[in-house]
């Protein structure tokens, strides 16, 4: 192949791969529209409009307001798009860690709670709520620092448990995982037999949800998840490279023990301030990298964009299925959105995979 004819299929490959990431990002604004218009009182779209454009700097003095009720609007700004943009961050950061440790373990059952992070955090978040329920530290909800304080304790435990001289084997990596994870679920496990009246508090946080998710814990861990993440997708071409192998990678100029070292503190962290956010939903890190990865390949560096958008497109319909799910039966209760990704995500996902399994490629 020509070196002319070698560029214009890069130029073919980079444009298709920005109509992606547009295409995406168009789908994303749309949910979250959508999403705003959703629950037990309804809101028109030109009113939802109003009210976001009020907060845009420069242009809220073009926009009108005066058919916007205060009601409308305290529910917008302050119940509705503070869960909807925790939904997008949790999403999008699940997702992205689990496209790295997927990438670095060369393991599809690999996810972002795979080096014992979504125990830790657990174990965290179930100690606070048991004996620090309603207490701040530094201005932030006690189980939020907890749980983002255990998960990463849990994760350098793994990681150091799991050293060898200077390497860290990956299949020694992931089975201190797994150990550490039965572990620390058991000491969760012993904090539930104990609680009594916060069981009920507990479980919510386990199984995963915004319901109570202020602007303040979004702002307290944006920070994490932002660094993370762009940090993260630099070392896509890494990535690609270790997809051949440790040693092929080493060949062709990686540092191998170098970048996985990197990726798995990015991800690690990335996951820790999203379930100190929202708890423990699942699905999100194992299985939105694969949906992508079925539709547009394995290619990291179109993967780790479009699994990021995708999982937060995913989450914020899941978030509002959650709230109006049981409307029917009470106008106040709603599910944990981590139980709507678990029954909403492995049927969709089973049958894309029977539809594309001949050519499903790590």
């Amino acid at each position: 192949m020509s070196t002319d004819e070698v560029e214009s299929a890069y130029f073919r490959r980079t444009s298709r791969w920005k109509l992606i990431v547009l295409l995406l990002l168009v789908a994303l604004f749309v949910t979250v529209l959508v999403s705003l218009n959703v629950g037990y009182a309804q809101i028109p779209f030109e009113n939802i409009l109003a009210i976001i454009g009020k907060q845009i700097p420069f242009l809220n003095g073009a926009v009108d307001s005066s058919l916007v009720l205060p009601t409308e609007a305290a529910i917008i700004l302050q119940i509705r798009l503070p869960r909807i943009t925790a939904g997008v961050v949790v999403g999008a950061a699940l997702a992205a860690s689990g496209v790295v440790y997927q990438g670095v373990f060369k393991n599809p059952m690999a996810d972002s709670y795979v080096l014992g992070v979504s125990a830790g955090a657990a174990v965290g978040a179930s100690f606070s709520i048991l004996f620090g329920a309603g207490i701040a530290l530094f201005g932030f909800r006690l189980v939020q620092v907890a749980a983002f304080l255990g998960a990463l304790f849990a994760m350098f435990l793994v990681y150091n448990i799991s050293r060898v001289g200077s390497r860290v084997p990956v299949t020694t990596l992931l089975l201190c995982g797994i150990a550490v994870n039965f572990f620390l679920y058991a000491i969760v496990a012993l904090l539930e037999v104990i609680a009594g009246e916060q069981l009920h508090a507990i479980v919510f946080w386990l199984i995963g949800g915004f319901s109570n998710v202020l602007w303040a814990d979004i702002w307290a861990v944006l920070p994490f998840i932002i660094i993370g993440t762009v940090a993260s997708y630099f070392y896509a071409r890494d990535l690609n490279l270790l997809a051949l192998g440790e040693d092929q990678a080493q060949h062709l100029g990686v540092n191998v023990e170098k970048v996985k070292q990197i990726l798995l503190i990015f991800a690690s962290m990335v996951t820790a301030a999203a379930v100190s956010l929202s708890g423990l939903v699942g699905f999100v890190g194992l299985m939105v990298p694969h949906i992508t990865r079925l539709v547009i390949g394995p290619d990291h560096r179109i993967l780790f964009p479009a699994s990021t958008i995708v999982g937060a497109i995913f989450l914020v319909v899941c978030d509002a299925i959650a709230r109006v799910i049981a409307t029917p039966f009470a106008s106040t209760l709603e599910l944990p959105v981590g139980i709507v990704t678990m029954l909403a995500g492995a049927p969709f996902f089973i049958i894309l995979f029977r539809k594309k399994k001949q050519s499903y490629a790590l």
